[in-house]
């Protein structure tokens, strides 16, 4: 047996042998009611199944899916009603936002398309990115009133996230789109329940230790079997399989849950909301440094695969652990499903397992099994087992000319952050899929005191224009450099980039950047934070909700009239319409209009409260580059 797999074994002997003749006594899970679609084969154990009449295949990446496009056309009908709903509640003065969009009710290509994209930033993330989210959400009570933006989110057609980003993501559509108010509200033991760590796991009895053993039991026997029936396993498996427990409300975490499930469930396919993606990177063979130009991957309900040069493709996601070469399945390979599982989708994305366990010490679990999982700390090391390893590697001999994955049997991915692009902005940049406006939520930590600092957006502004071709024809707004976003503030309110299409040579969505700040509470935590009390959740979630509404109509009162402005601009363009003055307003007061100061800002640590209109470090001399970017 692997080590790795060997250290496992020895945590689970060692608790056995620690004295618990009660252990037998374990009762089985009581129900739970399922909220989603489990439906791999064999649990968490991939497993061969017949093929469908059209063997899977690889696909050329130039147009998005025949299963997105089918989708999109029911999508954009319901996401513009939905807009319309948003403007029945968000007014521009002197402007029918309404009729403009009754107007153009059969050309739907002339009205916005919107993505929402969560940025990684593990329990931090996920809490101030459902702040985000439930303020977006009609059925959220009250987001519908004066001065909120409630029915943003059924007003989009994309929803992606990384990370913790991630981990929100696959809460809301693994539980059957659900809303973050029901995440929140569920009993001891349910999804969302923090306040015991991912290494302690599950409350099953009035036992501690014997529930930690019953844990650990579980996640064990869920990774033996995927490596019994000889497919590689790494930490990520025990990663997302842990992950699972803490997000999917159903028994022992849902092992039979897949990621392309969520194309499965009844409200989905009639495109009640938006489309989910999650993103992971992949590592070079042979190298450990994730760099700026990595292939970035995505996980959408029908597809994994990448947009970028280096393969530019996409295989089916319910078939991956089927053994694909040169982009098809051969005659003498079996079709395999259930390698797609939810939990090890979202531990993919967000593999921050070694971090976490760094700080074992803060854990409420006993001295010994604190001691086993150091050892597999140390088989992790040894065995550079810190990745997920996709094997048998989808795109294994595709590509040929260009990706440095054809010749290996392995494909190693790691979290979906680590090439410094920490808010997932990829896939809705994708010229195929004509995204006029992104709303970028980002609760990264890049400041000492884990603040964000725009270092998410200038990696993506860079590698748009990385020379050797990366970008493969997407297109960002420019954006200052970190020191600029600290120094004039514009890491402390929702700011507009993009807002002049004319500067870019190519199609390029407006983005309304939206930073983690304390508004109402420090929503600061670490990233690594390994249990959070309920109150102190929900309270980071307001604090989330605060952010993205400036306060519910509380702070600034045009801030709904400016989302609607943003949300429009794209389509203002296209049909030829004036610009509302109102809109001109709210362009001039949060575009960024090209000022940088690039010198070090002194260190952030913004106090609760508002920001002011106007807050900015101590500065020196400013250079404005244009009145609009």
């Amino acid at each position: 047996m692997r080590p790795i797999g060997a250290a496992v074994n020895a945590l689970l002997t060692a608790a056995l042998l620690a004295g618990t003749a009660g252990a037998s006594a374990i009762p089985l899970d009581s129900d739970v009611h399922i909220r989603a679609l489990p439906n791999a084969p064999n649990g968490y154990t991939p497993a061969n199944v017949p093929c469908p009449a059209n063997r899977p295949t690889a696909r050329s990446a130039a147009t998005v899916s025949p299963d997105e496009a089918r989708w999109l056309e029911k999508r954009r009908k319901k996401a513009m009603s939905a807009l319309a709903g948003f403007f029945g509640h968000v007014f521009i003065p002197d402007f029918d936002a309404v009729a403009y969009i009754g107007k153009y009710a059969e050309n739907l290509a002339q009205l916005p398309n919107i993505g929402i994209a969560v940025s990684g930033g593990g329990y931090r993330a996920l809490m101030n990115g459902a702040g985000a989210i439930k303020a977006f959400d009609s059925r959220t009570a009250g987001s519908t009133s004066k001065g909120h933006l409630g029915g943003l989110l059924q007003s989009a057609t994309y929803l992606s996230g990384l990370s913790g980003g991630g981990w929100l993501v696959g809460s809301l559509y693994l539980n059957n789109e659900t809303s973050v108010d029901a995440l929140t509200s569920g009993m001891e033991g349910k999804a969302w329940d923090f306040h015991r760590s991912i290494f302690q796991g599950p409350k099953f009895t009035s036992s501690t230790f014997l529930d930690i053993l019953r844990y650990y039991a579980q996640l064990q026997s869920a990774v033996a079997g995927k490596q019994d029936a000889g497919y590689k396993v790494s930490i990520t498996d025990y990663w997302g399989r842990a992950l699972s427990y803490q997000f999917i409300n159903a028994k022992e975490g849902g092992p039979s849950y897949t990621w392309s499930s969520i194309s499965l469930s009844s409200d989905f396919q009639n495109a009640e909301y938006p489309m989910p993606i999650i993103l992971a990177d992949g590592r070079n063979p042979g190298e450990k440094l994730i760099l700026g130009n990595a292939t970035v991957f995505e996980f959408n309900p029908w597809e994994f695969g990448t947009f970028d040069p280096t393969i530019f493709g996409f295989v089916p996601l319910e078939y991956l652990g089927s053994k694909f070469q040169a982009g098809v399945l051969p005659s003498s390979e079996s079709c395999v499903r259930g390698f797609d599982n939810a939990g090890y989708i979202m531990g993919t994305s967000s593999s921050l397992f070694n971090e976490f366990a760094l700080r074992l010490d803060e854990v409420d679990i006993p001295k010994f099994i604190k001691d086993e999982l150091r050892k597999i700390l140390k088989a992790l090391g040894d065995e550079n087992n810190d990745i997920a390893d996709y094997s048998p590697n989808p795109f294994y001999q595709y590509a040929t000319g260009t990706s440095p994955f054809a010749g290996v049997l392995s494909l190693p991915l790691v979290d979906g952050g680590e090439d410094g692009q920490n808010i997932p902005l990829h896939p809705l940049i994708q010229p195929a899929r004509n995204v006029d406006v992104i709303f970028a939520i980002d609760s990264s930590a890049n400041t000492k005191n884990n603040w964000p600092n725009g270092s998410s957006l200038v990696a993506t502004y860079q590698r748009s224009l990385d020379p050797s071709g990366i970008a493969n024809g997407t297109s960002f707004p420019a954006v200052p450099d970190v020191n600029t976003f600290v120094n004039l503030g514009l890491n402390t309110r929702p700011t507009f980039f993009g807002c002049d299409s004319s500067n870019t040579t190519k199609p390029t969505p407006l983005v309304v950047y939206i930073p983690n700040y304390p508004y109402t509470t420090f929503s600061n935590i670490s990233t690594f934070t390994l249990a959070t009390p309920n109150e102190t959740r929900d309270a980071i979630i307001k604090n989330g909700y605060d952010v993205a509404t400036m306060g519910g109509g509380t702070g600034e009162k045009e801030w709904p009239t400016c989302v609607g402005c943003a949300i429009l601009s794209r389509s203002f363009e296209r049909t030829g319409t004036a610009i509302p003055a109102a809109c001109q307003e709210c362009f001039k007061k949060h575009c960024w209009d090209g000022t940088v100061n690039s010198a070090t800002p002194a260190d952030y640590a913004p106090s609760v409260g508002p920001p002011s209109a106007g807050a900015k470090s101590a500065a020196s001399a400013r250079i404005r580059a244009s009145p609009m970017i």
